[in-house]
């Protein structure tokens, strides 16, 4: 899957993803929705997004943990 919004430079933020070259990390996005925060409540904090940022900003983050298995806490 190709990602057009999210860049990767070793020489912006330590070289974490980010959104379109801006200094705002994927997992800023990943985390404010996570929050409970609506689309209109990121845009509202972050005023360079754009509504497709939050969306490819979740895909990226959803292929990212696709092939792994995480280890569970048992009931």
């Amino acid at each position: 899957m190709k990602f057009s919004r999210i860049t990767v430079d070793p020489e912006q933020m330590g070289g974490v993803p980010c959104i379109r070259g801006l200094r705002i990390p994927v997992a800023t996005i990943v985390a404010m929705v996570a929050d409970g925060l609506s689309v209109d409540e990121i845009l509202a904090a972050y005023p360079d997004l754009e509504p497709e940022d939050i969306r490819e900003a979740l895909l990226y983050a959803a292929e990212a943990v696709r092939e792994r298995e995480l280890p569970l806490l048992s009931p």
